[in-house]
């Protein structure tokens, strides 16, 4: 294993602690994994990346000046070499908290902590839903090996219940928190910042980020924005930002350009390439809807909300309990246009209304969401586990 870091944060009364992720993608879980290392070596833990050698996620950490090591595992369960390596690297520097961060890598881990025993604990932090019941001897052994479970939302940690015989006592709800700060205050007017994006100055503007994928249901918001214009004739505009889904090509984002076109909205949607200071294009748009078909979590619905926005959400997944319906946020059944346009109407015929409606799920997610939460659960969570 090859190390590449600033010097360790000292710390006598915390455990050494290693972030696993051995993913070589760069998405939600792989910005979340390096962010929550950053936020822990800040708060004087002694904690290390552990990541594939090349990936993104260790390539950040190195860009951020963040204690990374490489591991070489091709495997998705089984790698006895990879095991002891990593075993070995945890033993040297005396590591005592594993937390692993994607259910592939869990067969490998259980082979850790069949070479480490008691001197490793284990703590799964669950990013995605559990799909089909796994009570299965299999899973009920390989999941028997974690001293902890760490779910984002209530409804996760029920799956476990339900999906699973993991001990339920042994599962804590931990949401994914962000930054709240720069959403709070982004720095810029409503007017700068569409200046800055190349965006109209005057009129409604919707806006949903994300990548261009299938799932996250951009085509739809076209379909809604093109129901506003012509059955209501509300001159509403809306704005796309993201990248097309690595390595699957340009397929959708032209269906999108496609839908423009037929609906004639060349000059109502507009398309932006993503940018790192996502609150810019918070502060730019008036309403926020995620579409998304069925989203686990869904970052982006805690950074609008973060940003003070009313925001719009599938009635399904992780968004449903993100947002309470009428109160931080709108619900509304997934794949129908009728009632997400209605949920823009009444936001833009209410605008003090939704004002409100923003400012209680900006509150919301100060309360819930912020980095500093997620920080203090996990670490109450692996003081528990090493007791």
């Amino acid at each position: 294993m090859n190390s590449s870091a600033v010097n360790h944060i000292t710390s006598t009364n915390k455990p050494p602690v290693a972030l696993l992720c051995l993913s070589r993608s760069w998405g939600g879980l792989e910005i979340n994994t390096v962010k929550l290392t950053k936020w822990m070596q800040a708060r004087g833990w002694k904690i290390t990346l552990i990541a594939p050698p090349d990936s993104p996620a260790l390539k950040q950490a190195q860009l951020e000046g963040l204690y990374s090591v490489s591991l070489n595992s091709r495997s998705k369960s089984f790698s006895l070499g990879a095991a002891r390596q990593l075993a070995r690297y945890l033993r040297q520097q005396q590591i005592q908290v594993l937390i692993v961060t994607q259910n592939r890598d869990l067969g490998l881990v259980s082979l850790v902590k069949l070479l480490m025993g008691r001197r490793i604990k284990l703590i799964y932090q669950q990013h995605m839903q559990l799909g089909p019941p796994k009570r299965d001897l299999f899973h009920t052994l390989r999941f028997g090996v974690l001293d902890a479970w760490l779910s984002p939302l209530p409804w996760l940690a029920k799956q476990v219940a339900e999906k699973t015989r993991f001990d339920p006592a042994k599962v804590h709800v931990v949401p994914l928190g962000i930054e709240l700060g720069r959403f709070i205050n982004p720095g810029l007017t409503k007017a700068a910042a569409r200046q800055q994006l190349g965006l109209p100055a005057e009129g409604p503007l919707l806006g949903l980020l994300g990548r261009f994928d299938s799932g996250k249901g951009q085509d739809f918001v076209i379909e809604v924005v093109h129901q506003l214009r012509t059955q209501h004739q509300r001159p509403v505009e809306l704005v796309l930002m993201g990248e097309p889904t690595k390595n699957e090509g340009d397929e959708y984002l032209e269906h999108l350009h496609g839908l423009v076109r037929k609906y004639n909205l060349g000059q109502a949607v507009h398309f932006r390439p993503f940018n790192a200071q996502t609150e810019v294009f918070y502060r730019a748009i008036d309403v926020f809807v995620m579409a998304s078909k069925n989203e686990t979590y869904g970052m982006v619905t805690i950074e609008a909300m973060a940003a003070g926005l009313p925001v719009l959400g599938t009635r399904i997944g992780g968004t449903a309990e993100i947002i309470k319906d009428g109160q931080t946020g709108l619900l509304y059944p997934p794949g129908d246009t009728q009632s997400c346009a209605q949920a823009v109407l009444r936001c833009l015929d209410n605008p003090e209304w939704a004002q409100q409606l923003g400012q209680a799920a900006q509150q919301e997610a100060i309360r819930t969401y912020s980095h500093e939460r997620q920080c203090e659960l996990t670490e109450q969570i692996i003081q528990k586990v090493t007791e």
